[in-house]
């Protein structure tokens, strides 16, 4: 049970002597000791279960404490003197550790409203404890909430929840006048459209401008005639994040939502009222209004500030990668269109296709590109090749002027390799999996994960199909794609330690990206390509990997766990570059991280490490 903290006086004292506490104004001192209670734990007694770390903050006076998180199998030593809980420990680690004492202890508590009154008095005190909200003014409270916090209700929240009314719906054969009056009465900007109980179409008060005063069309025509038909959907089920990406890829403001068979009502943009997350939607639509590479080129500067927003709000990586891969997709559909214009309509049918991390919805700010494009197989050389070779570079090109490098590879459409007829693609993938050589085992590990982006998608879906029955259960190959994998290790020493680079341009620095990121991307890929998964996220791919029996449930959380703690690190990291005006990159040095967050590293590196190790026993028979 706690007691009574000792006599302020020798209390006080032993706060003036701390590493920390004595940093606080003589005269607060013993106002301070007076305020905390100490309570005594016996070894293996819990002192904070999980989610009760945000309730209280903790000074360690005796003894030793084990942090835990149980999901991850994560834990981290702290000793007499540390500091734990609100303000101690990360925002974003609070709601997930718990705290087990390993021997007797003893620890002196505090109430976080002492803590942040404190802090407010002395802002210096901040850099001891990073997870204590800095005092806002009033405007700038109402600001921050609109930019950080609503931003992670929208991640999470169902949409059936935002729904703020039952579906409006007409019959297809009522006029447009009487649709546009209804509108008008309602003061709603779009209709559903519903025949014998199902979703039809829908119309919006663009169609009313675009398609009827603009082209002076008949009001007394069915609505039908202007109506947008089989519109895309969402579940009312699924995370508004679900409809913010739809309305960013898609190029639309009005998505309805369906319970089952059922129509639950309409979602519009405006009602993901967060600002910086709903700017992906407005920023796609700017896109697509642009009429010049100058146009593109100056609006794909604001992808850097959305990176730094999703980064402010905390959002997870898995959600940053996809919005902003949602709009490294619309300046690539809108570069197309305008090739289009350009040069005319493509002669035949063909794909465009994204490759790597663009493919797996894992961009960042700091991304080159990789695609290709798969042509059908009534491709001509001589007919056809001078346009799209024309048409390949002017969009390649064109994503090079938007930030997006070229590949240094060239593993682009516009080199004449990966701007092939379907068959061809076809013999690529055929070679590559049955004489897997060096440099076709570079290759995969960019080729495999595709996603189409514009043209006619069964031409990427077929080859895929073809291709996955071809490595599903392949140990052979599979043996050379691990070995390959191999090549890229979590930087860890032999005790455990994390080793830095040396010498070079970044020394003293571990790259998130090839030594963090890429090996769980390709433990990911090989457990997809084993069991034939056509999932192309890294996430995903565990996921399916897990219920396809590839790897053991726990295994893939692990993987998944480490793969959004890195991801996030390396997020946040361009954020604060990108704020001071550096170009992002992929270094960080140990010293932008706490101890705390130098564990979990430490940890999720080990995941991985052992991880690479189970993968490497289980086919290494398969390598000789």
């Amino acid at each position: 049970m706690p007691t009574p903290a000792p006599t302020p006086a020798s209390f006080a004292d032993s706060l003036a002597q701390h590493r920390v506490w004595r940093h606080v104004e003589p005269s607060s001192l013993k106002g301070l000791a007076s305020r905390f209670t100490i309570e005594s734990f016996a070894v293996g007694a819990t002192l904070l279960v999980q989610g009760g770390l945000v309730n209280r903050v903790g000074w360690l006076i005796r003894g030793d404490v084990s942090l835990k998180d149980p999901d991850l199998g994560l834990s981290l030593g702290l000793q007499s003197g540390e500091l734990l809980g609100f303000g101690a420990t990360p925002n974003h680690q609070l709601s997930n550790w718990q705290a087990v004492a390993v021997t007797d202890c003893q620890v002196a508590w505090l109430a976080p409203e002492v803590l942040i009154d404190l802090c407010e008095r002395q802002p210096e005190l901040l850099v001891f404890f990073p997870s204590v909200p800095p005092r806002k003014t009033s405007l700038e409270s109402s600001s921050d909430e609109a930019e950080s916090g609503a931003p992670l209700n929208l991640l999470s929240t169902p949409i059936r929840t935002l729904i703020k009314r039952e579906p409006i719906t007409l019959a297809p054969n009522v006029t447009i006048r009487a649709a546009a009056e209804m509108m008008r009465d309602l003061r709603v900007s779009s209709i559903l459209l519903v025949e014998q109980g199902q979703l039809f179409g829908l119309i919006t008060d663009r169609d009313l401008r675009n398609r009827v005063v603009a082209q002076g069309l008949d009001s007394q025509r069915p609505v039908a005639d202007i109506a947008t038909l089989a519109p895309l959907t969402v579940s009312a089920s699924s995370p508004a994040f679900d409809a913010l990406l739809l309305m960013a890829r898609h190029n639309i403001h009005h998505v309805p939502v369906m319970d089952g068979a059922r129509i639950a009502g309409m979602i519009t943009a405006t009602d993901l009222t967060e600002q910086h997350s709903t700017s992906a939607v407005y920023l796609a639509g700017d896109i697509y209004k642009k009429t010049t590479l100058d146009g593109l080129a100056h609006i794909s500067t604001k992808v850097k500030h959305l990176q730094q927003h999703l980064a402010a709000a905390d959002a997870s990586a898995y959600s940053t990668g996809h919005i902003v891969t949602a709009i490294t997709d619309a300046l690539t559909v809108r570069l197309i269109q305008l090739a289009e214009t350009q040069f005319g309509p493509a002669p035949i049918d063909y794909v465009w296709v994204a490759a790597g991390s663009q493919a797996r919805n894992e961009q960042s700010a700091k991304s080159d590109q990789d695609n290709c494009l798969i042509l059908d197989d009534t491709y001509d050389e001589t007919i056809h090749g001078e346009y799209f070779k024309t048409f390949s570079k002017f969009v390649c090109d064109g994503l090079a002027a938007c930030g997006y490098i070229h590949c240094p590879g060239e593993m682009m459409a516009m080199t004449d390799t990966w701007r092939q007829p379907r068959q061809r693609w076809a013999q690529y993938f055929h070679k590559w999996v049955n004489q897997p050589e060096p440099k076709a085992l570079m290759l995969t590990c960019v080729f495999f994960d595709l996603r189409a982006i514009h043209g006619q998608s069964d031409l990427l879906d077929g080859l895929r199909r073809d291709v996955l029955q071809r490595t599903k259960g392949n140990s052979l190959f599979l043996a050379y794609m691990v070995g390959n994998a191999l090549k890229h290790r979590p930087p860890l020493g032999m005790f455990g330690s994390i080793s830095l680079i040396r010498g070079g341009e970044h020394p003293g620095t571990i790259d998130l990206k090839h030594s963090g990121i890429v090996p769980i991307v390709d433990l990911a890929r090989v457990y997809a390509l084993a069991d034939g998964l056509a999932a192309v996220n890294t996430s995903d791919r565990l996921e399916a990997a897990a219920q396809a029996g590839e790897v053991s449930a726990q295994s893939a959380r692990d993987l998944q766990g480490a793969l959004e703690f890195l991801a996030k690190l390396r997020i946040a990291h361009q954020a604060r570059q990108i704020q001071t005006g550096q170009p992002p990159d992929n270094h960080l040095s140990l010293n932008e991280l706490s101890n705390f967050e130098r564990s979990h590293l430490k940890n999720a590196f080990s995941v991985v490490q052992t991880l690479q190790e189970v993968l490497e026993q289980r086919y290494q028979s398969g390598r000789f």
